[in-house]
């Protein structure tokens, strides 16, 4: 990985009457535009991500989407309209943000579900990417969302017991229908439980290595309930995309590289969405990391190559 460096612009760009968007760019300006969209949904960008470019070859841009880091407004503000926080308007923002800065085309780095986002965005516009590198790979589809918060109890039973009852879930309730109600619900000390339980639950499946440190960022109360409170109302509605779309239109992606970079012992996003992924998109890489899960140091040097190759 390359060196740390420090961005040499950054703004905000009003993408609706209510929301405001933060971005920034490093590296080199006249360089090959780049875009790394964050996971989560919420997590934020971060700076690490800067050091998988080679700061003179790109133009590193990134954003953090709608709701989260330092875009405006939160999801846990007060005037926070979650029902223009959704998948295609996320894309409509990244297009904003090209023509903002008047890319005309750039290479996508997904992670998480970054993942996710980069090729719902590569698919609507694909004329406008020019190459994609994912890591930690997923689709958020429905499967997926109830392999992570259902079938992990499998895997992690004592844990998955706190994490269910915490939900306070009704009868015959998806989790994660129960959790949105209760990151929505009026009372704070209802909603600040609920975003506890569920960071307590992404810190049990993220890794499987016995050496991981729980996540930094969830100690802090706000980042939690906000982060936790955008993850839950994208994964209730399985990323707002139809079940399975992203898999049919992987032909559209067709000429356009890519690399698909995913970690054995992942068991937060299965396996086989990578596979399946790869199997339908005609002259896709994938790299299997044998002895990582959820992201790990070899997993991002390999994101680092791939780049490079690209």
């Amino acid at each position: 990985m390359y060196p740390p460096i420090e961005p040499f612009a950054t703004g905000t760009l009003h993408v609706s009457d209510a929301n405001t968007i933060y971005w920034e760019a490093s590296g080199n300006p006249l360089g090959q535009p780049a875009l790394y969209l964050h996971g989560g949904p919420g997590g934020g960008i971060g700076s690490g991500y800067r050091r998988y470019f080679d700061p003179e070859r790109y133009r590193i841009i990134s954003l953090e989407q709608r709701g989260c880091g330092r875009s405006r407004p939160l999801a846990t503000d007060p005037d926070a309209d979650l029902s223009v926080n959704h998948t295609r308007a996320l894309i409509d923002d990244i297009e904003a943000l090209r023509l903002h800065l008047e890319v005309d085309s750039w290479l996508l780095l997904g992670v998480s579900w970054g993942c996710t986002l980069a090729l719902a965005y590569a698919q609507a516009h694909p004329g406008r990417v020019t190459g994609i590198v994912l890591a930690a790979i997923n689709t958020t589809t429905r499967f997926e969302v109830d392999w992570i918060t259902e079938h992990l109890q499998a895997l992690f039973p004592r844990e998955w017991q706190s994490f269910a009852r915490a939900s306070g879930r009704k009868t015959g309730q998806r989790l994660i229908d129960a959790y949105l109600e209760r990151l929505l619900d009026p009372e704070p000390d209802v909603r600040a439980a609920a975003a506890e339980a569920w960071c307590a639950w992404e810190n049990v499946h993220v890794s499987l290595d016995p050496k991981f440190k729980p996540i930094l960022l969830f100690e802090d109360p706000g980042f939690c309930q906000n982060f936790a409170t955008l993850v839950v109302h994208y994964w209730k509605h399985a990323g707002f995309l139809d079940d399975g779309e992203i898999l049919a239109g992987m032909s559209r992606l067709a000429g356009i590289p890519g690399v698909l970079i995913h970690g054995r012992f992942d068991v937060s996003s299965p396996m086989l969405t990578a596979w399946n992924l790869h199997e339908a998109w005609p002259g896709s890489e994938l790299v299997i990391i044998e002895s990582e899960g959820h992201g790990g140091p070899e997993m991002f040097e390999e994101v680092t190559r791939a780049i490079s190759r690209l």
